[in-house]
């Protein structure tokens, strides 16, 4: 089976949740033009990761965001995946949401690996979650989710069935990085691959572009670069540019997957690794 995903690159702006999501409403409708089955979007679209303006004003899911959402998903009979922040009682948490083209919220996933200057803004998240649909499992988790730190959370992930990982993410450099200076290939590239090689999976990732206004990382900019990466290497690679806002298809088969519980780790013995040497 073939899965054709979208990859809506676009500009996030701080505390613009309603210009951020007009954006994005444009994009699903290009994806679906295009004939994407899944569009994913960015991490935290409403306010931008750590805009402060999330204390104040985040709601919750569903919640008026997430009810645009919802809309254009029935609207234009497709699966979105976006980032947005939601508020829990009197906290927020960076979450993914999955929705399928019916309009009906079928997954979640709430960020765990957050960044130290993540925590005022975001708790951390307690579940990993993967969803049956007619693609194939999905895996779902956000941005650093997939350090090298961190990737027994996709190692998890992997473990529990998923063909195919989509991670909501919001990439920043220091002003002065240009494309030639590019430092995501070993911070993104890597990990994605040790997943994808282990164990026959898809990992996806879109992420957003423009300059970071409010916030501890004021100053900084978010410059795409989304990224794709399978078993047989990268897949696709968006623009790194802050300025790059762009949908980007990509299909491809969905893997198999036939291993489950204890034959993976046969599987993993039998390709020559040892535990001790995974991330």
């Amino acid at each position: 089976m073939k899965v054709k995903i979208g990859l809506g690159q676009l500009l996030v702006e701080g505390g613009e949740p309603w210009r951020n999501i007009e954006r994005a409403q444009k994009l699903i409708a290009k994806a679906a033009k295009e004939g994407c089955d899944i569009i994913l979007l960015p991490e935290t679209i409403d306010f931008a990761w750590t805009h402060p303006s999330a204390h104040t004003e985040s709601e919750p899911i569903p919640g008026p965001f997430s009810n645009v959402f919802v809309e254009e998903a029935k609207k234009h009979n497709i699966y979105i995946c976006v980032g947005l922040t939601e508020k829990v009682g009197e906290v927020n948490y960076n979450t993914a949401l999955l929705i399928d083209n019916q309009g009906n919220i079928i997954g979640k996933h709430h960020k765990i690996n957050l960044l130290v200057v993540e925590h005022p803004f975001y708790q951390i998240g307690q579940t990993l979650n993967v969803i049956d649909t007619p693609f194939g499992k999905i895996g779902l988790n956000v941005c650093a989710d997939n350090y090298d730190d961190s990737l027994h959370i996709g190692h998890t992930l992997a473990r529990m069935g998923a063909q195919f990982i989509l991670s909501p993410s919001s990439w920043t450099v220091d002003y002065h990085i240009t494309e030639e200076d590019d430092p995501y290939r070993d911070k993104w590239e890597k990990p994605f691959s040790i997943l994808a090689r282990l164990y026959d999976i898809v990992v996806v990732s879109t992420t957003s572009v423009g300059y970071i206004v409010g916030g501890p990382y004021e100053g900084k900019k978010m410059v795409g670069c989304s990224l794709v990466v399978g078993k047989e290497g990268v897949l696709s690679k968006g623009q790194f540019n802050e300025f790059a806002g762009e949908l980007r298809t990509i299909e491809f088969e969905v893997p198999e997957r036939k291993e489950k519980g204890t034959q993976i780790g046969e599987m993993l013995k039998n390709k020559g690794y040892h535990f001790d040497e995974l991330i």
